[in-house]
């Protein structure tokens, strides 16, 4: 443009130094600083005042994605509940001594960094039980762990991993069934003979929503989000927890493996919606990587932390939306400032060739393109995060 501006006004018979002038001006004004400036000045403001707010954008391209999102799903213990289940009832088999079983129960999982593991510890420990160590402990991922104590040999898990194994649940059965329609998750005790698996006792495990986190799910479906809560406990518990938090039967996905977890991602991200995950434990990380948007819990695991774009430096699930709404807010910045930065070249180059600006005025102008798009951007520095 300044090489036509430069052969237009020679053209009409100015001397070469008077269309010289112009010529510059037009190259002066048209610096791109303020679109260089645009995108990383907008990212910049934006990660630094959601750091203030305890949310630590690592991922930019997470900052960027994350107004996108339509489906928010939650893994639930430890991100929806306080993850700090407690050991509610133990039922031992008729013909047992319930004591023996709670301290060899406590000795298989003194090892285990599960909530579910680490409350039944704490049970035997409140008791003043004795916990013995376990021998040739192995944990089975998504179901349970199983090892030795002293010379008998025991398997803990889930009744899914029960069914599986084809345990006979005897006349537990219904005990089973009712703590499950109570909203309990319920493991079972199994012991490993030379005569096959035999139930020796039950374990009923109960958790409490963190506060505020009715209100925090309320808050994103009053956005149009659509909500999911995955859960590895049996569909009377999850659906349970789930009407505690407000969510409908629908929004509950119970029963997940651990492995199964990022596969439901995926699916719904074949569906077309941009999903976000929100989770804070190791065998969340692969949901997290396999979301468009991962956002992990604080007071999670390191491993969580990693696979995420984005760390929730505090357990509170309102921070789930302030972290979009300050994606939306740093977009809708770099989308001004592009147009800003834009517009002074649209307004100032025709004003330049035409010879109303001179070098020094299109100087000015170029510098003060580019203070406008940052003062936009630290215009960002006044967000706070929504009260609750």
């Amino acid at each position: 443009i300044a090489l036509v501006t430069l052969i237009g006004w020679m053209a009409s018979g100015a001397p070469f130094e008077a269309a010289m002038i112009p010529a510059v001006a037009v190259l002066v004004i048209a610096c791109p600083c303020a679109l260089g400036l645009a995108t990383p000045a907008a990212i910049m403001a934006g990660t630094g005042v959601a750091a203030q707010h305890g949310i630590l954008i690592k991922d930019a391209q997470a900052l960027e994605l994350a107004h996108q999102v339509d489906t928010v799903a939650f893994d639930k213990t430890g991100t929806l509940t306080l993850g700090r289940p407690r050991l509610t009832a133990f039922v031992a088999a008729p013909g047992t001594e319930e004591v023996a079983l709670l301290q060899a129960a406590a000795s298989l999982q003194t090892g285990s960094e599960h909530p579910l593991a680490r409350a039944v510890v704490s049970a035997a420990q409140e008791q003043g039980l004795a916990v013995p160590s376990p021998d040739n402990v192995r944990a089975v991922p998504g179901r349970g762990s199983e090892g030795e104590v002293g010379v008998r040999s025991y398997l803990i898990g889930s009744l899914r991993w029960m069914d599986e194994l084809k345990v006979d649940m005897g006349p537990l059965a219904a005990r089973a069934a009712e703590l499950q329609s109570q909203g309990a998750t319920v493991s079972a005790m199994v012991e490993r003979s030379t005569t096959g698996l035999a139930l020796r006792a039950l374990m009923a495990f109960g958790d409490e929503p963190k506060p505020g986190a009715r209100e925090a799910l309320a808050r994103l479906r009053a956005q149009g989000l659509r909500l999911r809560m995955i859960s590895g406990d049996n569909q009377g518990a999850a659906h349970a927890m789930g009407a505690r938090l407000g969510l409908q039967p629908d929004e509950v996905m119970a029963e997940v493996l651990p492995g199964d977890k990022a596969a439901l991602v995926a699916r719904l991200r074949e569906r077309g919606r941009t999903v976000a995950f929100v989770g804070d434990g190791v065998n969340d990380a692969p949901a997290l990587a396999a979301a468009d948007v991962g956002l992990a819990m604080g007071n999670g695991t390191d491993v969580a932390m990693h696979a995420a774009g984005i760390t929730l430096m505090r357990g509170d699930v309102h921070l789930v939306a302030a972290a979009l709404d300050i994606s939306k807010r740093t977009v809708h910045k770099i989308r001004q400032n592009l147009f800003w930065a834009f517009a002074y070249n649209v307004a100032g180059i025709p004003l330049a060739a035409l010879g109303y600006l001179n070098p020094v005025l299109a100087g000015a102008a170029m510098a003060l393109s580019s203070v406008s798009v940052m003062a936009n951007a630290l215009l960002l520095k006044r967000w706070r995060a929504s009260a609750r």
